[in-house]
């Protein structure tokens, strides 16, 4: 029996990332039935599993992979940019119907939710570094703690996520965040 090679190993894992992306952000996670993420992913039960222990692993994969591309994107250009590519280009955020599943299993699934804790705390530590490199170059308010800066700028992330994920209008929201990032600039820059 021929060996299938890590290229192939790796292609089928993403293949079954991108299908159960899909999957997840159309029919939340209860409603990404195991027929469901076989339909989605063009593979059987087996090859899925076979990649991923359960639904929850690969959905916490999913998590992750979205945790590590927005933590990039903050470290870089800061979590305001993460929310303004939100709104320049939603169909490469189509998970986000899914941060409100995250949700529920977080108040409902101990075991999920500190799973989820560890996937989000990277995106909040190069949050919390690149506002503090911001403040020692000056352009960033000393008179309120770095750390409810992250906070604040973590709940405007959760408040955009769940008006994108419930089909509300989009319109005033590059305002929202000119708002944002001037709440948190100093205010002679």
């Amino acid at each position: 029996m021929p060996r299938v090679s890590d290229d192939r190993l790796a292609a089928r894992r993403r293949e079954i990332l991108d299908g159960a992306r899909h999957c997840f952000a159309e029919h939340g996670y209860d409603g990404a039935t195991v027929k469901r993420l076989e339909e989605a992913t063009g593979m059987s039960r087996g090859a899925i599993f076979h990649h991923f222990r359960d639904k929850e692993a690969l959905f916490l994969a999913l998590a992750r992979e979205d945790a590590e591309r927005m933590a990039d994107v903050a470290a870089q250009e800061g979590l305001v940019q993460v929310m303004r590519d939100m709104l320049a280009r939603p169909k490469d955020f189509d998970w986000l119907g899914t941060r409100l599943e995250i949700v529920r299993k977080i108040r409902s699934d101990p075991a999920f939710a500190e799973a989820w804790a560890s996937h989000t705390a990277d995106l909040e530590a190069v949050t919390l570094a690149r506002l503090e490199r911001k403040r020692e170059d000056g352009s960033l308010r000393k008179d309120v703690d770095t750390e409810v800066l992250v906070t604040y700028l973590d709940v405007v992330l959760d408040g955009l996520i769940s008006r994108l994920a419930t089909g509300q209008s989009t319109d005033d929201l590059h305002a929202v965040l000119d708002l944002v990032e001037d709440s948190v600039r100093v205010a002679d820059r």
